[in-house]
């Protein structure tokens, strides 16, 4: 059996996939060509004699300017003839022999699970845009991942699933950028300007505030991201990635260390994403954050550090997720366009060559 370890996936570039079906029909037509010129000349030396009828005194025409104009042009009808043919089946050819280009896919991150999972409270909306942004950033880094989007502030909100829909995937983002791009403190509520923000707003965070008894609460969110991982009897690779400022108001079920203990216990990495301002760095709840991040084997990242999006991709990919059984799979894609091209302009230039020397 192959494996993924003994392909290089990716485009494998441009081949014929029958060259022998090529150089058959040159040879075949210049063989024909070959032998019609023979038997041509046969005929003409066979015939020289007996169908040539001689006229005095005409040796001169030879020399005459438009008899030497006609002779070249008749030449070099002749000699677009042979171009035109040879192109004409030069490009039939090609087109026969199946030019392709050939695709090895191995479907190597079909194993990995990636929750995003975002901290939507007050605390947060000055810093969620960025966060959804570095989110969006990292997306455009993976190829095969199923992604999922929760936010919570007192409850959570389950934005889309584990997909692999990665339109989906960026138009949500975006939505929630534009969602979040402006505190809600400061939208006017009675004026009627901000109505169209003050919807997006209510839209994208509906149902993260049904619990009334506190908010921004970071264990219950994180643990409702825990929960979203299906397939649980298949080996796959889980991640969640979670963007706080781990400012907690209220009596959550689960603190954060002991949310930490859930997702460990179901055999999923967390990486952690700080959305506060970096004054806060050093406070004991991002010191905390940090600690229960790393603990567990994580990645720990300020949101503006420029080295957050790669670090995680890197750790994403770096990860043993398990290896189809299936062998890499091989994607031959028929390119006869430019062969065909030259087939087309050989045969329509033979026709204009041919029309012209009748005439």
């Amino acid at each position: 059996m192959v494996t993924a370890a003994a392909v290089v996936q990716g485009p494998q570039g441009a081949s014929i996939l029958w060259p022998w079906v090529w150089v058959a029909a040159v040879v075949t037509v210049l063989a024909m060509a070959a032998v019609a010129w023979w038997l041509a000349r046969r005929r003409q030396a066979g015939s020289r004699d007996r169908d040539v009828v001689w006229v005095a005194n005409t040796r001169y025409l030879a020399s005459l300017p438009a008899f030497t104009a006609w002779v070249r042009r008749y030449r070099a009808l002749q000699g677009l003839t042979a171009v035109s043919l040879l192109a004409a089946v030069v490009g039939a050819g090609a087109v026969a022999a199946r030019p392709v280009e050939t695709d090895v896919v191995v479907d190597r991150l079909g194993t990995r699970d990636i929750v995003l999972c975002l901290d939507v409270s007050g605390s947060m909306i000055e810093y969620d845009g960025a966060v959804l942004q570095v989110f969006q950033e990292l997306v455009d880094s993976f190829e095969g991942e199923r992604i999922a989007l929760s936010i919570f502030n007192s409850s959570s909100r389950t934005v889309f699933p584990l997909t692999n829909d990665y339109t989906l995937v960026q138009e949500e983002l975006q939505a929630g950028i534009e969602a979040l791009d402006e505190d809600p403190a400061e939208f006017d509520y009675t004026g009627g300007t901000d109505d169209a923000a003050i919807l997006e707003f209510a839209q994208f965070t509906a149902g993260t505030t049904a619990n009334l008894a506190g908010a921004s609460l970071i264990g219950d969110g994180l643990a409702t991201c825990a929960l979203q991982f299906d397939e649980a009897e298949t080996d796959r690779s889980r991640s969640i990635i979670l963007a706080t400022d781990n400012y907690v108001s209220g009596e959550p079920i689960y603190t954060l260390p002991q949310a930490a203990e859930l997702v460990a216990s179901r055999d999923i990495t967390l990486h952690g994403i700080f959305g506060g301002s970096t004054r806060y760095e050093g406070t004991p709840e991002e010191t905390e954050y940090r600690q229960v991040v790393e603990s567990g084997g994580g990645l720990y990242f300020l949101a503006d550090d420029p080295a957050a999006v790669q670090g995680m991709v890197d750790d994403v990919v770096a990860q043993q997720a398990v290896e189809l059984d299936a062998s890499p799979e091989v994607l031959v894609t028929d390119t006869p366009g430019t062969w065909f091209l030259v087939a087309v302009a050989g045969v329509g230039l033979l026709l204009v060559v041919a029309w012209r020397v009748r005439q």
